[in-house]
């Protein structure tokens, strides 16, 4: 019988593309921050051993004690691993290159794609009151990702506005279809996002005909730009919501979270 007075759990979000280069840290950091800015409390999972979300939401490598890798491999409590940032509603379980042999180390696990799925599930995590989760998964299609489908209510795929960037989705697809089939039945694609989007370029409005006519409503009708200041925020570790507040790509993510929660309302009616 389930326990009626526990809060609801946050819904949780792997954004992911196993191509780097496409936006995914970007959109995780900025979708993140356009969500909190809009009163959501929300968790960044950074799964990435690059690190680069933790970084962009200014979490210097010397203040992570506690990663996810420790989540993952050690067993530790959510409050040891859960930082909060600067960004008020926003909060973060950092990563280090640590990361980078849980893929080794996971194999052995009979657990082994399981093991964030039981960690975010923990009773402990009741104490934050997050409404949502975003998991900034590594550009590969290796055991940390599929932790984090196994994980998670749905996926969000960057796309970017590039020759051949739709034929690098298929094997996307395939596997989450592989982990419905074998481990979280219930997993669905929230939809997939144009990132560094250039109107004045031909190739740009051809990648979004044809995103558009071979998947239809999947694709977000908002498209975030090409946009310097998107690309300087990072190196200033904070999003492009801190750092221009009135740049083309704080509006577009605004956009985004704004459609995003609409998406989400529809479909808990």
């Amino acid at each position: 019988m389930s326990d009626l007075t526990r809060p609801k759990s946050p819904k949780i979000i792997a954004i992911a593309n196993q191509k780097g280069g496409v936006g995914k840290t970007t959109t995780t950091i900025n979708l993140g921050a356009a969500l909190a800015e809009q009163g959501q409390r929300i968790l960044v999972v950074d799964l990435d051993p690059q690190g680069n979300a933790s970084t962009g939401l200014g979490i210097e490598p010397t203040d992570r004690e506690y990663t996810s890798y420790e989540l993952l491999l050690d067993d530790i409590p959510l409050e040891e691993v859960v930082q909060t940032t600067e960004i008020e509603n926003l909060s973060l379980i950092p990563a280090t290159v640590d990361l980078s042999s849980a893929d080794i180390e996971l194999i052995s696990n009979e657990k082994r794609s399981f093991l964030l799925h039981d960690a975010l599930r923990q009773k402990d995590i009741d104490q934050f009151g997050f409404d949502l989760i975003l998991i900034d998964c590594p550009p590969s299609l290796n055991l940390l990702t599929v932790n984090a489908m196994v994980a998670s209510h749905s996926v969000l795929v960057p796309l970017q506005s590039e020759f051949f960037a739709l034929e690098g989705l298929s094997q996307l697809m395939m596997t989450i279809r592989e982990v419905r089939q074998s481990a979280n039945p219930n997993l669905r694609i929230e939809g997939i996002v144009l990132t560094m989007y250039d109107a004045r370029n031909n190739l740009s409005q051809q990648v979004e005909d044809d995103a558009r006519s071979n998947l239809g409503e999947l694709v977000f009708r908002t498209v975030i730009p090409r946009n310097v200041r998107v690309s300087e925020a990072p190196s200033y570790a904070m999003p492009v919501l801190t750092y221009d507040s009135q740049s083309k790509g704080a509006a577009a993510y605004r956009a985004l979270a704004r459609e995003l929660m609409s998406t989400k309302k529809r479909n808990a009616a």
